[in-house]
């Protein structure tokens, strides 16, 4: 428990049964799923683009390492990726093996101490913060805070929706989402320490019948000291 990001939050109610087995069952057919990533790919370039050269970057919620992981490490930086899925995680070392990517839950992550994973100029979380809870995403959010050196970027994607921790059907499992609207999901952020510098949306269609349309939100995030 990252005593930096959870302080004060209740270990007890962290529940992420299902969601890393769902994953590992998936494997490449989430790219299969989405192979459209336009936006994404543009937040990853605005990323890459606003680093110094040879930054360090979290790849939070990496997945298979595509497209991020393997974008920013052909940009020139130095890429960790952290997942919950085993399975993700084989995949991405084997397809972005320059990178450096790691079985981490948020929850658990600290920049110091044995398991720290140090800091980062940069942080990429696509679609990963999602995966909780609305009662943990801000400790989330505070925890990629202070994994950040000052002035650090943060490039943040969620699906815009008014929903807590809600199930939905994902490529023929389950697994739970959280969301917001573009309005609160801003505040929020905000209150984590971020100062939000540009926005993007996309209307967006899976090539998998069983996952619904969505709008997705792209933010463009600076760390306030």
């Amino acid at each position: 428990m990252s005593g930096e990001g959870y302080d004060g939050y209740d270990p007890l109610r962290i529940d992420r049964t299902g969601q890393a087995e769902a994953f590992d069952a998936i494997g490449d057919r989430y790219d299969e799923a989405f192979p459209h990533k336009d936006g994404q790919l543009a937040a990853g370039q605005w990323l890459a683009g606003a680093l110094p050269a040879g930054s360090r970057v979290l790849d939070l919620g990496c997945g298979t390492g595509m497209p991020t992981a393997a974008q920013l490490v052909a940009a020139g930086h130095r890429v960790v990726g952290v997942d919950l899925s085993p399975g993700m995680l084989k995949l991405a070392r084997d397809k972005v093996p320059a990178a450096e990517f790691l079985r981490r839950d948020i929850a658990g992550l600290t920049a110091d101490g044995p398991e720290g994973i140090g800091r980062f100029d940069g942080v990429a979380a696509f679609f990963s913060i999602l995966m909780l809870p609305r009662a943990e995403i801000p400790f989330a959010l505070r925890t990629l805070h202070a994994l950040l050196r000052p002035e650090g970027l943060l490039a943040l994607s969620m699906v815009e929706a008014d929903v807590d921790d809600f199930a939905i059907p994902f490529l023929g499992h389950t697994i739970r989402v959280s969301g917001y609207l573009r309005d609160e999901l801003r505040q929020v952020v905000s209150d984590a320490g971020f100062e939000v510098t540009g926005e993007d949306s996309y209307a967006y269609a899976p090539a998998s019948t069983d996952v619904p349309p969505e709008i997705q939100l792209f933010l463009h995030c600076r760390r306030r000291a």
